[in-house]
């Protein structure tokens, strides 16, 4: 029997797929700034040729950049299969800003291919080169969809890509050979084995618990609490807000960037996580501008959804490993430290509460049954408003980085938007700075420059009143 391969998406994964319309666009992106030097050509121009070099080079690792949506029949679930027709020039661009090649016109191209849906007749990705960035810069505007990648696999490619030291050596790419898909046959008795895995598993551990009867009862209830509070979660809406209207295709992008030391020096006055300092300077943030909008801030029910990884160490698998959390967001206490210790109060509560364990057995329960049991919660949870902006946090490298001996100076994130979220907020720690990645309708959110602002107010007044002499 000839060999076959396809990987199957889970509830989750399928999802973002499935959420996606003409103007909800569910890609993870990021935009990278390096010292152009090192790749300029002897006619000056970066030499596009090499980082196009440097990509094949790193495929081979990440074996899900060169696969692409095909559906299982009856079922219509999807899954992954190589693409016999890849084509890495189609996704890897080239092109340059306009001089003088200032941030403001780099932000721009940011937002257009942004509001740019990928192909998915071919594998969901892209990444675009763009030369002639002031500072003697160029930048990588990279994107990929959200069914194939969360926050940390999502720099995958990007990572394969880098080097610790400025080596400017290519590894020879490996031969790659397109692996046939099964045929629909075999996906569809597949795919019937994996659905009734999670009954019959079921019945098993029953059956085995009948030896342990308080234990049984203990976990049943807490699997019924978990589902309940999770539940009932969804059924509390949050208060209107401007970011909360109805979004078009466009998109805004606009970032900062604030020092990792004077966050450590903030939680040494303060105390709580590297997190909370960052939901505290969020949530003062969205205050006064959403206060400027008309916002009762004082009297509004403000939820964030944090995304949580449940990644273990090394596990680079392409694919989502999140959890979605909810937290309240206090952008009514016009004290920075007074915020702050309620932020991680929250957080807490929050951890400890079984929100965790109740999105996880909804995921579970929907990957081994029907996946439209968690695609309609996901709907619901949104149309329900139970949440107003989402913000995540990934963790990068702690010191530089290097692509083909050019020093990466900084990297922006960004976090796709839903239906009805109008601003999503993605942070990325990267060499001792925090990189803030601010992603917005563009019709909804015109200002959004001013909330760039307001956070790094909001941060520079929390930091002065923890280096402040007692």
């Amino acid at each position: 029997m000839a060999y076959t391969h396809y990987d199957r998406l889970s509830a989750l994964d399928a999802t973002f797929l499935e959420l996606e319309d003409a103007n909800v666009h569910m890609h993870v992106a990021a935009i990278a700034l390096f010292e152009a030097a090192p790749l300029l050509g002897p006619d000056g121009a970066l030499d596009v040729d090499r980082v196009r070099d440097q990509v094949e080079s790193a495929l081979g690792e990440t074996p899900r950049f060169r696969q692409k949506l095909s559906r299982i029949p009856l079922f219509d679930h999807p899954v992954w299969v190589d693409d016999p027709r890849f084509n890495l020039t189609y996704h890897v661009r080239h092109t340059a800003l306009p001089r003088p090649g200032g941030v403001r016109q780099l932000k721009r191209l940011a937002g257009r291919i942004l509001s740019q849906k990928l192909d998915r007749e071919k594998p969901l990705w892209e990444m675009w080169v763009v030369e002639g960035v002031e500072g003697d810069r160029f930048a990588i505007i990279a994107k990929a969809h959200h069914c194939m990648v969360d926050g940390i696999s999502g720099m995958e490619l990007l990572a394969r890509m880098m080097r610790l030291e400025p080596d400017a050596t290519i590894e020879p790419p490996g031969r790659w050979i397109p692996r046939p898909a099964p045929d629909g046959a075999r996906m569809v008795a597949d795919e019937v084995v994996h659905r009734a895995s999670f009954p019959a598993a079921l019945v098993g551990e029953t059956l085995r618990s009948i030896t342990r009867p308080r234990e049984f009862v203990g976990r049943v209830w807490e699997q019924a609490a978990a589902l309940q509070e999770t539940l009932a979660m969804g059924m509390r809406p949050t208060t209107s807000t401007p970011l909360n209207e109805d979004i078009g295709p466009y998109r805004r992008f606009d970032w900062t960037r604030h020092d990792l030391s004077a966050v450590r020096e903030i939680r040494k006055r303060f105390g709580g996580t590297l997190n909370d300092v960052v939901l505290s300077t969020a949530a003062g943030a969205l205050g006064r501008f959403l206060e400027t909008r008309g916002v009762d801030v004082q009297n509004a029910t403000f939820r964030a959804q944090v995304p949580v990884s449940t990644r273990v160490a090394g596990d680079s698998q392409a694919g989502n490993r999140v959890i979605m959390l909810m937290a309240a967001l206090p952008i009514g206490e016009g004290d920075p430290v007074k915020r702050l210790k309620m932020v991680h109060q929250t957080m807490q509560e929050t951890k400890r509460s079984r929100q965790r364990f109740g999105v996880q057995l909804i995921e579970d329960l929907s990957d081994r049954t029907a996946p439209m049991i968690w695609m309609n919660f996901a709907r619901f949870a949104t149309r329900q408003r139970t949440f107003n902006v989402v913000i995540t946090n990934v963790p990068g490298p702690p010191r530089p980085v290097y692509l083909l001996g050019a020093r990466m100076d900084a990297i922006y994130p960004l976090v796709p938007l839903a239906q009805q979220q109008a601003l999503g907020i993605a942070l990325f720690s990267y060499d001792g700075t925090l990189h803030w990645g601010l992603h917005a309708d563009w019709d909804a959110l015109p200002d959004l420059h001013e909330l760039s602002v307001g956070l790094d107010e909001e941060f520079e007044r929390l930091h002065k009143l923890a280096t402040r002499k007692a």
